[in-house]
């Protein structure tokens, strides 16, 4: 990591119900890879991804809390929660009850996060809902895109659905939310590298690169 140095680390969570793919997205944003049978999250899980904002010409490194979706670990995962600029809020779209209980954890992490928190609802497992070359579906959808954007929309929530297992959308997913925290910035939401969840580097020699490296292990296991 010698001579590495980026713009802003963001602090994100990951939340949602049990096995809507939370740590299969983590994953797949640190390592480039799919985990077939992952193992439950027990309490809290941490990766981290230097990711570029072209556009913005910022280079981001990204600490990303996968927190464990069952009731058991609630109160553990909540403190996660406080001083995350961005969350991913994650329901399986094969899953009717994922996305009705996503309005719960919302409601957890605005009464527990930054109150200007950018928030992402992530409709993953797509590839289930794929056809194949006879034209038949490899699972059957219970939540629309529609309904998934439209819900989005009604509580100010950014919107996209992903794959974990193919990499669909998961990075970029993350790049939309730090764009939105990139503006807040711009605009004086976030106390710029006085909010807990938002802190500024500032480089030596005015140089950046970027790392492809990535970090990931267990909390609370």
């Amino acid at each position: 990591m010698a001579g590495i140095t980026w713009h802003y680390v963001l602090k994100f969570i990951i939340t949602g119900d049990a096995a809507v793919g939370k740590s299969s997205l983590l994953v797949r944003l640190t390592d480039q890879r799919f985990l077939v049978n992952p193992d439950p999250t027990l309490g809290v899980e941490f990766g981290s991804k230097l990711i570029e904002i072209p556009e913005e010409g910022k280079v981001i490194k990204l600490q990303c809390w996968d927190t464990a979706g069952t009731e058991s670990f609630r109160s553990i995962t909540r403190s996660y929660y406080r001083g995350a600029a961005g969350c991913l809020l994650v329901y399986d779209v094969t899953s009717r009850a994922s996305f009705v209980n996503a309005r719960s954890w919302l409601a957890d992490v605005r009464e527990h996060a930054d109150p200007h928190l950018t928030c992402i609802l992530v409709g993953n497992k797509v590839d289930l809902c794929e056809e194949n070359a006879e034209g038949a579906s490899n699972g059957r959808r219970e939540v629309p895109t529609e309904e998934g954007q439209r819900w989005a929309d009604e509580e100010g929530l950014l919107f996209v659905e992903a794959s974990a297992k193919s990499g669909q959308n998961v990075e970029a997913a993350f790049e939309q939310a730090s764009r939105d925290i990139l503006d807040k910035i711009k605009r004086g939401v976030f106390d710029d590298d006085r909010s807990p969840g938002v802190k500024l580097s500032k480089p030596t020699n005015g140089n950046l690169a970027l790392d492809q490296g990535s970090a990931k292990q267990g909390c609370c296991s």
